[in-house]
């Protein structure tokens, strides 16, 4: 079996999200037998189809109370591999989540209303999988049961879209017609849409492919924390990258000293050979250097730039604007350090209208083209090489107020 593969649901708020997890999980058999059971119960005494968003409502007050939940509720597999849901609640918690959880979604499933069309938050939603990269992109039209199943429903639709991620180079894998709560092209292929020959939610899914890349790449460990246990010292971090081995020569940024890595140790793990990608070590080195936090252990010659001016791409998620060059915290990986933008365009997120150049302010859930500078020189890449080191969130107050990535050093 593959890896597990995380994937986000995103669309207008009402194009039937909630359904679809819902429907997943009951077609996969991913939820506990007592409450598959009480579905089927209540659908036959109601004499009519499953209402799959009150089962997702049912699970969160659960999660909410407190009450244990088989975490098949976030999972579901299929004969291929494992899947993670995660939950993208309103954008801006979306974006945050995106731009400061450990787990990037690998991929997108983009939702739309038959007989609603293309929203603006729909526009928001595909503009924000632009913006953190997600290439792997399945868009499914729902209800297609209110259109009569019509094919040129579909295709108008589909149309339209197309058009609009054409210009967010964003390239659809998939579109698939579905009615997630009947059922249609979810598990099973649509009997209602015999003009639709093309893959079911299920097979789609299966058909997307495991993000290995950063398994493959030099190794990149941020410093999360330094401890002195008796006379050895451990720099504790998550391998972001590659891989580290006890013996390797390993480079500390910004200082730039080298040394070698004396043990590889993991909780209650001594004299480990090695760790890979996402794990999370203590590290000793042969020579005592100094290495704090926010520093990036990296490979000798294979090392991320040190930058203390870059270009990226921003979105605003604070009510109160942005204005030029007022004083920011940046932090980016473990790396910390205060930072001025400069605002070189603003634009509509949902329509992607150029809305100013130049621009003096940024207001709530706008984007922006802009130039950071940083006190202090950070350890960076480019978003689409690594994105632990080419994402970043913007602080103000203790509050995080916009996240953005890196497009060019």
């Amino acid at each position: 079996m593959d890896q597990d593969l995380k994937f986000v649901i995103v669309g207008h708020v009402d194009h039937g999200k909630s359904t679809l997890i819902g429907r997943l999980l009951f077609d996969t058999n991913s939820l506990p037998p007592d409450k598959m059971e009480e579905i089927r119960r209540t659908s036959e005494e109601l004499g009519r189809v499953v209402e799959y968003a009150f089962l997702m409502d049912n699970l969160q007050e659960e999660r909410e109370q407190g009450i244990t939940i088989d975490t098949a509720q976030t999972f579901f597999k299929t004969a291929k591999r494992q899947y993670v849901i995660i939950d993208a609640p309103g954008h801006v918690e979306f974006v945050k989540n995106m731009l400061t959880g450990a787990s990037l979604a690998e991929a997108a499933i983009l939702i739309v209303d038959a007989a609603e069309g293309l929203k603006e938050q729909t526009r928001r939603h595909s503009y924000l999988l632009s913006l953190i990269g997600i290439k792997q992109v399945i868009v499914v039209v729902n209800k297609m049961d209110l259109v009569d199943y019509q094919e040129a429903a579909f295709d108008e639709i589909k149309q339209e879209l197309a058009a609009f991620l054409a210009g967010l180079k964003v390239e659809p894998m998939f579109y698939i017609p579905i009615a997630a709560l009947k059922g249609d092209n979810v598990a099973k292929p649509s009997e209602n849409m015999p003009w639709y020959a093309g893959k079911t939610v299920l097979t789609a899914l299966d058909d997307l492919h495991d993000l290995e890349e950063a398994q493959n790449q030099a190794l990149i460990l941020p410093a999360q924390e330094i401890y002195k246990i008796g006379d050895k010292r451990y720099v504790l971090g998550r391998v972001e990258a590659g891989e580290v081995k006890a013996g390797q020569t390993i480079k500390v940024l910004p200082s730039g000293q080298t040394t070698t890595v004396k043990t590889v140790e993991k909780f209650q793990q001594e004299g480990l050979p090695s760790a890979g990608m996402g794990e999370n070590v203590g590290l000793t080195t042969a020579d005592p250097l100094f290495i704090e936090r926010g520093n990036v252990i990296c490979q000798p010659g294979k090392e991320p730039v040190l930058k203390n001016e870059f270009s990226a791409t921003l979105f605003w998620l604070n009510h109160e604007p942005l204005t030029k060059e007022e004083p920011l915290i940046i932090k980016c990986a473990t790396q910390e350090t205060p930072a001025q933008v400069i605002i070189e365009k603003r634009f509509n997120s949902s329509t992607m209208e150029v809305l100013e150049e130049n621009a003096q302010q940024l207001q709530f859930l706008e984007a922006a083209e802009i130039i950071i500078k940083t006190k202090k020189p950070l350890a960076l890449t480019r978003f689409s090489e690594l994105a632990e080191l080419g994402k970043f969130v913007l602080i103000k107050n203790d509050n995080i107020v916009a996240g953005g990535i890196i497009n060019e050093l």
